[in-house]
């Protein structure tokens, strides 16, 4: 999760902007033509699959009479559900990077054959979410509140009234956790499981994971260090919430921990570091955010950053903080990490 993105997260009721759409005109604005039109390539089988239910992480359950077609997710959601076969019709969340192509978190989607609701935080078009008769929206969460990550505060009663949701917690467990259960979501709708790239890809997470296992254990003395960055700070992650890093640290990965964290309602992720401090923690290997909202290693020129031991050495990799919940997507990062490991020279 995006150490900087927490911070707004915790004051999301804050930076929320004002002026959202009545639910009354966004609906005026999905005329009968535009019901049609979202569902119009709906399959055959999902009109006739019956009655469709799911148990989500809030323990919420969600009825409805057929298998729903038009489902708009959260991007990394979708990019996930993607791999299992499970098309989407809209997508809100980091899609397009500013060039126009794929953002990381879109993993293998088209983008061009989805809607993008909204593209950063806080921006959520609720009239366009209305003209794709959407039957279902899907989430991550972050917390034990159960919260639709990138749902806005300010609309999100809006959107709960143009269809039901379900969240698939990311949220203080381990990532073999988050991937079983987005397995299980995809499957019920409609997901090829038996797929032989489905197949192949878990029985290739499971080796990867094993991989990672006997590197850690080969090389107890070797410290990684996730970190993020952005012009103003480093932020240093802690592994206690964050999914990968708790999966990661259960393999055996010896990992830096934060001494200060940030005070945060949801428990605090991260420890906020100057640039002129950058060197309070020491490290072998450091794992870095990836995502298009966290300053790239390549992009950071701060003189404290080149003098760090693991730096000079070369032993920088990048690290999906979000992690696209399918295990295609979670193997290079697995298997990154413990090439990493097992290559790393003792540096700090």
């Amino acid at each position: 999760m995006s150490n900087a993105r927490t911070a707004r997260f915790s004051r999301r009721g804050i930076l929320a902007a004002g002026g959202a759409l009545g639910l009354g005109a966004v609906l005026a604005a999905c005329g009968d033509g535009d019901a049609k039109s979202g569902g119009s390539d709906a399959s055959a089988a999902a009109e006739e699959s019956g009655p469709w239910s799911f148990k989500d992480d809030r323990g919420t359950t969600v009825k409805l009479d057929k298998v729903p077609a038009n489902i708009v997710a959260f991007t990394g959601v979708a990019a996930a559900l993607h791999d299992y076969g499970v098309q989407v019709k809209g997508v809100f969340g980091p899609t397009k990077t500013k060039d126009g192509k794929a953002d990381v978190q879109a993993g293998d989607m088209d983008i061009s054959k989805v809607t993008v609701l909204g593209n950063a935080w806080d921006q959520f078009n609720v009239e366009k979410y209305a003209t794709l008769a959407p039957e279902l929206l899907i989430s991550t969460t972050f917390d034990d509140a159960g919260t639709l990550w990138y749902v806005p505060e300010t609309s999100k009663d809006k959107i709960a009234k143009l269809a039901p949701s379900v969240a698939v917690s990311v949220y203080d467990r381990q990532l073999t956790a988050s991937l079983e259960r987005m397995w299980e979501l995809a499957e019920s709708l409609g997901g090829d499981m038996k797929a032989a790239k489905v197949t192949d890809a878990k029985k290739r997470f499971e080796e990867a994971s094993e991989r990672l296992r006997k590197a850690a254990k080969a090389n107890p003395d070797i410290k990684v260090m996730a970190g993020s960055a952005s012009a103003e700070l480093f932020y240093v992650s802690g592994t206690n919430l964050s999914v990968d890093l708790e999966y990661y640290k259960a393999l055996g990965v010896n990992f830096v921990e934060p001494t200060e964290k940030a005070k945060e309602p949801t428990g605090g992720w991260f420890e906020s570091l100057s640039w002129e401090n950058v060197d309070k923690h020491q490290a072998d290997v450091i794992i870095m955010d990836d995502r298009s909202s966290a300053m790239q290693p390549a992009d950071i020129t701060e003189a404290t950053w080149e003098k760090l031991p693991a730096v000079k050495a070369g032993q920088v990799i990048g690290r999906s903080a979000e992690p696209i919940l399918s295990y295609d997507k979670c193997v290079p990062q697995l298997e990154a990490l413990a090439e990493a490991i097992e290559k790393a020279k003792k540096v700090s």
